[in-house]
């Protein structure tokens, strides 16, 4: 299912049942999975790992080299989990000797003219809208949702679960569970339609608004805020998620609702 005005090098590892549309172009060290679909005018360069049963639309540029000056040609990957679709002109670098590659987890929706910078790790099930940006050494958990033209600047975390706005520049770590929003970017409340589209029970979907209330709503300081927590909210999944997240923030996390 090759076309023949496609140009595949012929070290290139392609899984018999992938589709490859008329001007693609495989570079050598590259890997793709079973089911996978390769659009036309799609170049994927070395240092792609692919995974099954992935959709690839025209345009897109798969593993070039990082945008940064500090690179100095060692091998490194960009590595798309399966079932992962990547829309029109999607560009996706791989990585530098910081984490030695760029990875974009399962079941996620890349739409088109998105960008993800060299060293990134994307979670699954993520679901970038159309223009989102991200910069170096960017950490996504899974299930998060950045909508349209979002700017991530480098060394961000934003946990799982969470939803960002659209247009939003994002400077600071955003927790898991919330909604970003606002410029500067504030807590917006938590992601609670996404939590119920999962399966989060009402009972957890309000004891992390509890949660959130004390750290971000309440005008504690962020040490006051954890104490509190850890003091009156049981320990469970979520609540050391929290806990932990903010606590591994190196940039500092994003304002409280109603902070200046």
């Amino acid at each position: 299912m090759i076309q023949p005005l496609a140009y595949i090098h012929p070290q290139a590892k392609i899984a018999d049942s992938v589709i490859i549309d008329p001007f693609a172009v495989i570079h050598k060290d590259v890997e793709i999975g079973e089911g996978t679909w390769i659009g036309s005018n799609v170049t994927i360069m070395d240092g792609a790992r692919i995974g099954k049963n992935c959709k690839i639309f025209p345009g897109a540029v798969i593993s070039a080299i990082p945008q940064d000056l500090k690179y100095a040609g060692e091998e490194t990957y960009a590595i798309i989990g399966d079932n992962t679709t990547i829309r029109e002109y999607v560009t996706i670098n791989r990585g530098t000797n910081d984490r030695w590659e760029t990875k974009v987890g399962r079941n996620c929706l890349i739409m088109a003219y998105c960008h993800v910078a060299h060293d990134c790790e994307v979670g699954d099930y993520c679901i970038f809208s159309n223009g989102t940006t991200l910069a170096g050494h960017i950490t996504i958990g899974d299930h998060v949702v950045l909508a349209g033209m979002v700017a991530i600047h480098q060394f961000v975390k934003v946990g799982s679960h969470a939803f960002v706005t659209g247009g939003s520049l994002v400077r600071k770590d955003i927790p898991p569970y919330v909604k970003a929003a606002r410029e500067p970017l504030s807590y917006a409340g938590i992601n609670s339609v996404g939590l119920r589209r999962r399966g989060y029970t009402s009972e957890k979907i309000n004891e992390i608004q509890d949660i959130y209330r004390v750290l971000f709503v309440n005008h504690n300081n962020v040490t006051k805020a954890l104490d509190i927590i850890e003091a009156e909210f049981k320990p469970t999944e979520e609540r050391d998620e929290i806990i932990n997240f903010i606590r591994n923030s190196n940039r500092g996390v994003m304002k409280g609702f109603g902070n200046s």
